[in-house]
């Protein structure tokens, strides 16, 4: 029995309830009250946004944080929090109607419950995310996983049913988010080197470097683009 079902605050419900979906979703979501409203899924979710904020600050903190700056990374602690809350609300929609295609006849309310308690793995995920690639790879799986324990042990959906539906879902998610990943780093590299050019132009009108040199430069530039492009192959 969940924390929120034996009439636990909904504060103190947050980490045990965590730790049941981490750990135990199965039975998670088999015990999982269908209704009680909106308030306790919501406050968990953020709560979990809250925690995936902090880690994505820390990992700023190590050095992780490619690409993002400090105020982004602290920024993270709150923003990260509002547009989970906000997404779950979308989220949760989503997946009802999946559901209610699927042959579900649970409510938006049982659908939004689901989705908000798979929140839980949040922190987790984004710390996973600091592995380029594999990090969504991992998060979406995972993800998928959760989905499918809701849909068989809450809908009432096959679990044959569950993984053919979701899982397409989430290939097509990956492919957009891995592209979406390359095309970031990409431009990072591609700055990197507008910003190189335009130092070496300033140096060689200054008188300070001879074309010579920026030729070398620029040489071993795009030869450590090209490595870093073999590398990501």
């Amino acid at each position: 029995m969940t924390t929120e079902q034996a009439g636990g605050n909904i504060f103190s419900s947050i980490l045990p309830n965590a730790i049941a979906v981490i750990t135990r979703p199965v039975d998670f979501y088999r015990q999982m009250a269908k209704k009680g409203g909106f308030a306790a899924p919501l406050v968990f979710m953020v709560a979990c946004g809250v925690a995936g904020g902090l880690v994505k600050a820390i990992l700023f903190a190590v050095g992780l944080g490619a690409g993002v700056g400090a105020g982004v990374a602290l920024a993270s602690i709150v923003i990260m929090p509002a547009f989970i809350a906000i997404g779950g609300f979308i989220g949760a929609a989503v997946v009802f109607v999946v559901w209610k295609i699927l042959g579900s006849n649970e409510d938006y309310e049982t659908a939004y419950r689901c989705m908000a308690y798979s929140g839980a793995i949040t922190p987790i995920t984004t710390l996973v995310q600091a592995v380029p690639y594999l990090g969504i790879i991992v998060s979406l799986a995972w993800g998928t996983y959760l989905i499918v324990c809701a849909s068989t042990e809450v809908h009432g959906i096959s679990a044959g049913k569950a993984w053919i539906t979701f899982g397409i879902i989430a290939a097509i998610l990956a492919l957009i988010s891995i592209s979406a990943e390359w095309t970031g780093r990409m431009m990072t590299e591609r700055g990197g080197f507008n910003q190189q050019m335009q130092k070496m132009g300033e140096q060689m009108n200054s008188g300070k470097m001879s074309s010579e040199d920026a030729g070398k430069m620029v040489g071993q530039f795009m030869k450590g683009l090209e490595d870093a492009s073999k590398k990501k192959q």
